[in-house]
């Protein structure tokens, strides 16, 4: 298990949970990331920040804090 900022360009993980807190973590989940949901990540951008990703059907980007914060399978 790892951080979704960990898979690779073209990959797709399972949310295994999100270890963020407080106002970061209800962000996360407003956004559709929730445990049990699919993240294919998009693309990356150069230096790493921010990176895309499509969860629930549709594109979103993330900055490299909040990818670092959910926990993947």
């Amino acid at each position: 298990m790892g951080t979704l900022r960990e898979v690779a360009c073209g990959d797709t993980a399972k949310v295994m949970g999100i270890s963020a807190r407080g106002s970061m973590r209800k962000r996360i989940m407003d956004m559709g990331i929730t445990k049990g949901c699919t993240v294919t990540v998009r693309r990356i951008a150069p230096l790493g920040d921010p990176m895309e990703v499509t969860v629930r059907g549709y594109e979103l980007s993330l900055r490299k804090s909040e990818a670092e914060s959910i926990e993947v399978e």
